[in-house]
């Protein structure tokens, strides 16, 4: 028998006081990221600032963390510090969506949000769910309050998109220009070739496909979690390409994410610029990005890897996966650059200033921030016995202990000329900026205990305690 709400929401209840718990007791919860409160946590959905608050909803499987049925959980903050779990917001419940309420958007107008988003239908049958069998629905969900919806419905089906396109089209974002609303979603084609398609709309509801983007040789076989923006007067496409063929330290991950500069206008004649990578690191994927009510282009990613072959000890606690911390987007020099957001100083607790001739040992925090000036040919951060960066000869080298990786090993990053290095470490994750976010890796991993930061090198810096966000609970 097909599961009510009902009966869901009293699941996802009963799992949640299972998973608090567990909480107390678990060394590899995060302190200042956004992760679920039980189950399988993924892509970020339906950003934007509503009402006084940051909403933030999420790809969630709360019952089974190794990934189950896909519902959207929500967090809101009116700061980006102070957050609050609130309800579950979509359920796979209807016609449209029952096999999971995959990723969307938020359009914000007047007095609601519009969060467009994928719903997946599997036919049952002898199917591949590739090119036959699989329904990838447009849908739209309306709500006053954005805790709850008011209305959901069925938008567009897999016939109205072109007709060379496989099954998997998917992933809406939408937004206003010019007096019109636009579409881009994520496609494969039957040729395996991914690309982007352009939709057009007057009122929110009817949409008519007018354009594609793509590269003029195949770039992998499905581009997901598509977003289009303009910053600091460029264009970007934002896309996450899988089977995108590796070349000198692109691609080293199963999937990729990043972005394209985009010259011309995305509804008509344009071309693409080189594909650079948003993040080297093992694990960020489908990032989306969002104004804040001051103007700033903010972007958040999911910290975590479809289909890879490295793993998670926290399935042990019941939950798995996290967010990035939220980052400032600019368009500097011809990249697109990624920095903290200014809201996380307010974490800082204790700070220590250190110069560094040749070597220094710094204490390591469970939650901690370090900014180093490089005025050195080489480089080597140590971070316990855990972790290691290293940059030398123009290349970086990020490196996990078998221990704490749990899979993951290592992964590199060209840099001719390193200027500063920014870290950020929480209690399961490590994010690395470089050269003012010109340059981006972010990994999970599992340290067995706090030790000591040893830097190698030349240079000065300020190291800092971090205290935790504060997190809220309605049921």
């Amino acid at each position: 028998m097909k599961a009510t709400k009902e009966i869901l929401c009293q699941q996802i209840f009963e799992a949640e006081q299972v998973a608090k718990e567990k909480m107390a007791h678990d060394p590899y919860r995060q302190g200042y990221h956004l992760m679920p409160p039980s189950g399988w946590m993924n892509d970020p959905n339906g950003l934007c600032w509503y009402k006084g608050n940051y909403h933030v909803y999420y790809q969630h499987s709360p019952l089974n963390a190794n990934r189950g049925n896909i519902f959207w959980g929500h967090y809101t903050s009116p700061d980006l510090l102070n957050w609050t779990k609130q309800p579950t917001f979509l359920y796979p419940v209807d016609s449209w969506d029952l096999n999971g309420v995959y990723s969307g958007s938020a359009l914000v107008e007047e007095d609601a949000m519009y969060l467009y988003y994928t719903g997946n239908v599997k036919y049952p049958g002898d199917y591949d769910y590739i090119y036959e069998g699989r329904g990838h629905n447009v849908c739209l969900a309306v709500t006053k309050d954005g805790i709850e919806p008011d209305s959901n419905q069925l938008l567009l089906s897999n016939d109205k998109y072109p007709s060379d396109m496989s099954c998997h089209v998917r992933d809406p974002k939408v937004w206003k220009m010019d007096g019109k609303y636009y579409m881009v979603l994520g496609a494969r084609t039957r040729e395996d070739i991914g690309e982007l398609l352009i939709f057009e709309s007057e009122d929110k509801y009817h949409w008519t496909h007018i354009n594609v983007i793509k590269t003029p040789e195949p770039c992998g076989y499905m581009w997901e979690c598509p977003d289009i923006f303009c910053l600091d007067g460029q264009w970007i496409v934002m896309t996450s390409p899988q089977g995108m063929a590796p070349h000198d330290y692109v691609g080293q991950n199963v999937y990729s994410c990043g972005y394209f500069p985009l010259y011309g206008d995305f509804r008509g004649e344009y071309t693409l610029g080189e594909y650079c990578e948003a993040d080297a690191g093992f694990d960020y994927y489908a990032p989306q990005t969002f104004k804040a009510p001051d103007g700033r282009r903010i972007v958040i990613g999911w910290m975590g890897m479809p289909d890879a072959d490295y793993s998670n000890p926290t399935t042990e606690q019941l939950w798995q996966h996290c967010m990035s911390i939220p980052r400032e987007l600019h368009w500097v020099n011809g990249r697109l650059t990624a920095q903290p957001i200014q809201e996380l100083k307010q974490l800082r607790q204790e700070k220590e200033s250190f110069l560094c001739q040749k070597e220094v040992s710094l204490p390591m925090h469970q939650r901690g921030e370090l900014f180093f000036r490089n005025q050195g040919e080489m480089l080597t951060l140590r971070i316990g016995e855990d972790a290691e960066i290293q940059w030398k000869d123009g290349l970086v080298r990020l490196s996990l202990s078998e221990q704490a990786g749990y899979g993951r090993t290592e992964r590199f990053l060209r840099i001719s000329n390193l200027r500063n290095i920014h870290l950020f470490l929480d209690s399961s994750s490590i994010e690395v900026f470089f050269n003012d976010g010109e340059y981006v890796m972010t990994s999970r991993y599992y340290p067995c205990e706090n030790q000591s930061i040893n830097i190698l090198g030349e240079g000065e810096g300020e190291h800092y305690q971090l205290c935790p966000m504060t997190f809220a609970w309605k049921e």
